[in-house]
């Protein structure tokens, strides 16, 4: 019997973690096949491939990105090979899993709730070991499916749930003897743990009750094997990494000492129960190696009680700006718009408790109703209007309205190109500081605003384009200090990256027998020494691959290490260096005379 478990991962680079645990889970028993395709792939050539390999069984993992085109794929599959099983199981048919059957006519079997012994029990059953009536966790049809076009028929039967497993290490790890080509440079999904210690009714976390954890043996070991294969990214999905603080530091230590220079771990942590011990422990971790995101969801304290979270954002604030000192942990904060009792000028404060925090990142997520979480339970309580298919997304409730939501999804747009891209670090805290700093949130609703007006949002904008239309739009709505921000501008730009073709909206000037300058001053070794070590008894030609000298009218180094320093028009040349890679600024850069 040939058994495949697929799913359709988001992007080409992730793993999918679940299939890989119910392969592991009957190993003993069944030689199990594992394809993974992507959302971004052909259908038609998903169909091909599935159906020329002849599988008597084949169970699809399924997620809101992925559903609708699972459901396709499967009815086509069912069409043109009527006699394979199709099973499905994951979170998107976990919660409705009989309306799912009712719906899907070609669907044999649905797994709901945890996998893996439900998964080896269907196996069981399959071989003929087992009744289908003796696999707790599944729902499938009492008859079997009739033969015309392929159609299931049959009452829908909705067995027992599955218990869950207690002791999580007798899931084998699917990272022993790994192919190092299968993992490396991808992002692999991994949990210390599953469940959560809070109950927060927008989350799936909320339905399981307790929190079990592998042991940290099995983690380390775990975490060893995909180390040594150097994979991109390890992201923990724990939905509260740090719920055991001993467990969390354990781990993290155990990630530093076993740094290989290229694997980056990212981690959802809660920021207030990081105590004072772990925060010194963290002082000492290495730049870029840890990603923390912290979801906030909302200040509003009426918001979060009717949710079911618990918080303390003042503790919360603490932990963060103390993180942020040490500029070594990139910091990523959420907020969901569309919570019971937040109203638009609510969440314009939460949006400025949070940016103020002065985080790397800022997430403007929208509220989805998502199957089986209590908020979509008690949905007509708040007057909530939602998308009906995935992902479930908000549309108005008694508190906000659609155009509410609309103004908020522009903000995220603009949120999203100036702030989290990064690429306009200076002259968002120069705009901000400088001309909002009572409300950042005013600055992204007016350029919000600004785009909309002009039919930004309608066209792709190119890295230059949006240069120029930040630039614009200080010219026209601000119009103070015109050449300084043009030259901050510039800044930003420059940092980035080596480019040959800055645009001319800067207004370049060059100085008189400026690229001989430059050259000379890569050959002076005293130079290398202060401003660029690691390339001393380099030649100029090979150093200039890595740098670039640009003219500034001002003082914008001063202005980038202290925001509220005096603006002064002072022609000055700075230098950027490139070659090394950065984590908090795409470059460094000095003030330097030539």
């Amino acid at each position: 019997m040939k058994i495949l478990l697929t799913t359709l991962n988001s992007k080409f680079i992730h793993t999918n973690l679940a299939i890989r645990y119910l392969k592991e889970f009957v190993k003993d028993i069944a030689d199990i096949e594992i394809r993974e395709y992507t959302i971004n792939n052909d259908l038609d050539y998903i169909l091909k491939d599935l159906y020329r390999h002849n599988y008597d069984v084949i169970l699809f993992s399924t997620y809101i990105w992925n559903i609708e085109d699972i459901v396709r794929l499967c009815d086509n599959l069912k069409k043109v090979s009527k006699y394979t099983k199709i099973a499905l199981g994951g979170p998107e048919v976990s919660y409705d899993s009989v309306n799912a059957m009712e719906k899907y006519d070609f669907v044999d079997y649905i797994l709901y709730g945890e996998g893996e012994k439900i998964f080896r029990d269907l196996v069981r059953h399959l071989k003929g070991e087992l009744n289908i009536d003796e696999v707790n966790g599944i729902v499938y049809r009492e008859k079997e499916p009739n033969q015309i076009n392929g159609k299931n028929s049959g009452k829908i039967v909705m067995n027992d749930p599955m218990e869950l497993i207690e002791n999580l290490d007798i899931i084998p790890s699917p990272y022993k003897d790994i192919n190092r080509e299968e993992y490396e440079n991808k992002i692999v999904y991994y949990e210390s743990s599953r469940g959560c210690p809070f109950n927060c009714q927008y989350c799936l976390s909320s339905t399981l009750k307790g929190l079990r954890y592998f042991s940290t043996d099995r983690i380390k070991e775990d975490l060893k094997a995909l180390i040594e294969a150097r994979v991109s990214q390890i992201k923990f999905i724990d939905r509260t990494f740090n719920a055991d603080r001993k467990t969390a530091m354990e781990i993290m230590k155990f990630l530093m000492e076993n740094d290989n220079g290229y694997t980056t771990y990212h981690f959802e942590v809660t920021a207030y129960l990081i105590d004072d011990e772990m925060l010194e422990f963290l002082k000492d971790c290495k730049e870029g190696l840890f990603q923390f995101e912290i979801g906030v969801q909302s200040t509003n304290d009426k918001t979060l009680e009717e949710v079911g979270r618990r918080d303390d954002f003042e503790r919360l604030s603490q932990v963060v700006k103390t993180v942020e000192s040490y500029r070594n942990i990139h910091q990523h904060l959420d907020l969901i718009a569309g919570l019971p009792y937040e109203d638009y000028n609510s969440f314009e404060n939460s949006f400025n408790d949070v940016f103020n925090l002065n985080i790397e990142q800022l997430q403007l997520g929208f509220l989805k109703m998502i199957k089986g979480t209590g908020i979509r339970e008690t949905a007509d309580k708040h007057g909530f209007k939602y998308k009906d298919y995935p992902p479930y997304e908000v549309l108005y409730n008694d508190y906000m309205s659609y155009s509410d939501i609309l103004k908020l999804k522009d903000i995220e747009d603009v949120l999203e190109r100036y702030y989290n891209s990064k690429n306009f670090l200076l002259s968002m805290k120069f705009i901000i500081n400088k001309f909002y700093s009572e409300s950042p949130f005013k600055f992204f609703e007016s350029f919000a605003t600004y785009f909309d007006k002009n039919g930004y949002f309608d066209l792709a904008q190119g890295k230059n384009q949006l240069y120029k239309i930040l630039l614009d739009f200080y010219y026209e709505e601000i119009g103070i200090e015109k050449e300084l921000f043009r030259d901050i501008l510039k800044y930003d730009y420059v940092s980035l990256g080596k480019s040959s073709n800055i645009p001319n909206f800067f207004a370049r000037e060059e100085l008189d027998d400026f690229k001989n300058r430059c050259h000379m001053f890569l050959k002076e070794e005293e130079n290398l020494k202060k401003y660029l070590p690691e390339y001393e008894n380099t030649p100029a030609k090979n150093i200039i691959k890595y740098v670039h000298f640009e003219v500034f009218d001002y003082n914008v180094i001063d202005l980038k290490e202290n925001i509220d320093s005096e603006a002064i028009k002072d022609r000055n040349v700075v230098l950027f260096e490139y070659g090394n890679k950065k984590i908090f600024d795409k470059s460094k850069a000095y003030s330097i005379q030539i």
